[in-house]
């Protein structure tokens, strides 16, 4: 993003494109730990990879983590490369930023092929400006991995007819990508998607042998990671096997999470929505057509797999997106004129403002003026202190002269109100996590408790025994301190010396049994509902 020109050609393409989009991917991505829940979760299974002797089975906290092994893997291996040059934790993410820039890369290539080189910068741009994606591409988050996936199937199903060749080894490693990355929750729709893409070719029989040889490479590929995988971590497979089983055979909630993806689909995909329905009734008398059919045909298949197989959260919903925001790049490049200016209007008012926002609650955080937000910062995370960190000032200051800069720079075009948008959504993300970086911190971050805890084991040996801990908590002090836990057996019995046990009441945070004396309680600043207790054996 930075050293675009002032008069900036439209639409985007080559290099200017590539900027946008890796300003995007990077915005965020680095310079904070791992935050509570999920991204602490498969940050911390991605670096046991990196402890000597560690096999292909994935681990947390010392106790197996059944799920698709792929975005570990790919995690380690970027933890490895570029381990010496950032903190382990960003390293490990730059997975998801490299996940991230193959869909966007595939949403790109498929809009080019469906509406043109003019249109094509449109949906990697639509994509990326959406709000459901923003967060998820800025953590450790294997579902990126799944859209990648389903954006590569998409690009396999345009191809199909004109690179037939070509579509078969998208679509193969669409499969591949699935299987391994989320199991039989992520391949099982994408197989089934393979049904609407042959009959919506022109020719169907004509589609059957590149489908057939992608699903036989696919099988082939899934197959030989297993065998590697039954050669050097049987154990592990035989439990992710049976695990992968059992969820598949327990009935879903099919209504209610169909219904849960429907109700967050409007906020979570702003601005596509709107976008895509007004492209559909600008192309009502032409919906039969490639370009508005076939991401039409794979956004409502996945809205009704999807339920089957995965549960309604925020991360089920990303993989809606893609077909989503293909399907809203002719509407967004054919608004009229008072309707684009309007979102131009508004983008640059919204995140301009929003910019101010951020501003001036860092002012309060680290001058105490205004001196009533202050206050409130403090009340909402108890005993924080905010601390002036230059290089974070620094690129906060200059993203924001980059963006007033850019105001008045676009020229006019179809583009530019989306550029705006996305542009805008960007700065804003990246001065939310460089000015207010250390308040958000302090309240996601589990490492001054894990130190506190391990304070508190200066003679630690052996085991020590958990109850009721979630896993991110498990995996936050396995992160921050190495720490490993040991489960108590179903009599509530361990032979380990030290027991942490979570909980929010007194009977929650009660030991066991007998024999154990309390050391210590804590919990994070702010956090009155999440409590820890550790005990060590009253007779030792």
């Amino acid at each position: 993003m930075p050293g675009l020109p002032r008069t900036l050609k439209l639409p985007p393409s080559g290099w200017t494109l590539a900027g946008l989009l890796a300003f995007y991917i990077l915005a965020g991505l680095f310079g904070h730990d791992p935050w509570k829940t999920e991204d602490v979760i498969h940050l911390a299974v991605a670096r046991d990879f990196l402890d000597p002797g560690h096999g292909l089975g994935l681990s947390l906290a010392g106790q197996p983590f059944l799920a698709g092994p792929l975005y570990y893997w790919s995690a380690a291996l970027t933890g490895k490369l570029f381990g010496w040059l950032l903190p382990i934790h960003d390293a490990l993410r730059l997975a998801s930023g490299l996940w991230t820039a193959l869909t966007l890369t595939a949403v790109y290539y498929t809009g080019r092929e469906l509406y043109g080189q003019d249109s094509a910068a449109a949906s990697p741009l639509l994509l990326a400006g959406s709000f459901g994606l923003l967060v998820r591409a800025h953590e450790a988050q294997p579902m990126l991995l799944l859209l990648a996936a389903v954006s590569l199937l998409l690009l396999a199903a345009s191809l199909l007819t004109r690179k037939p060749g070509a579509a078969a080894l998208l679509a193969m490693a669409s499969l591949a990508l699935a299987g391994l990355g989320c199991g039989l929750a992520g391949l099982l729709p994408l197989l089934v998607l393979f049904l609407p893409v042959a009959l919506l070719q022109a020719q169907p029989r004509l589609s059957l042998l590149p489908l057939g040889l992608s699903l036989v490479g696919g099988s082939l590929l899934l197959l030989g990671c297993g065998l590697l995988l039954a050669k050097l971590a049987p154990l592990w497979l035989d439990a992710w096997l049976l695990r992968e089983w059992t969820l598949f055979a327990t009935p879903p909630r099919y209504l209610s999470d169909l219904y849960g993806l429907l109700g967050m689909l409007p906020w979570f995909s702003w601005p596509l929505l709107p976008l895509a329905g007004w492209s559909l009734w600008q192309q009502r008398r032409q919906w039969r057509t490639p370009a508005i059919l076939l991401p039409l045909t794979l956004l409502l298949a996945l809205l009704l797999l999807l339920p089957l197989t995965l549960s309604a959260k925020e991360t089920t919903a990303i993989l809606l997106l893609p077909p989503l925001a293909l399907l809203a790049t002719p509407g967004v490049l054919s608004l009229r004129r008072g309707a684009a200016n309007a979102f131009d209007w508004f983008s640059g008012m919204a995140f301009s403002v929003f910019a101010i926002l951020l501003w001036v609650g860092w002012s309060a955080m680290i001058f105490g003026w205004p001196e009533r937000l202050a206050r409130r910062a403090v009340e909402l995370e108890p005993g924080f202190q905010g601390r002036f960190d230059p290089f974070f000032f620094g690129l906060a200051l200059l993203v924001s002269l980059w963006w007033i800069w850019t105001l008045p720079g676009l020229p006019r075009s179809p583009y530019r109100s989306l550029i705006r948008w996305t542009a805008g959504l960007a700065t804003a993300w990246l001065l939310t996590v460089s000015l207010w970086l250390p308040w958000i911190d302090y309240g996601k971050s589990y490492r001054k408790l894990a130190a506190t805890l391990a304070a508190q084991m200066p003679d630690r040996k052996g085991c020590i025994a958990e109850l009721n801990l979630g896993d991110a908590q498990r995996a936050s002090f396995a992160y921050f301190e190495r720490l490993r836990f040991t489960p108590l057996d179903g009599d509530g019995h361990t032979h380990c010396r030290w027991l942490l046990v979570q909980g929010h009441s007194r009977t929650e945070l009660n030991p066991p049994g007998r024999g154990w004396q309390r050391v210590w309680e804590g919990n994070r600043p702010g956090d009155r509902k999440e409590r820890f207790r550790l005990y060590r054996r009253s007779a030792d």
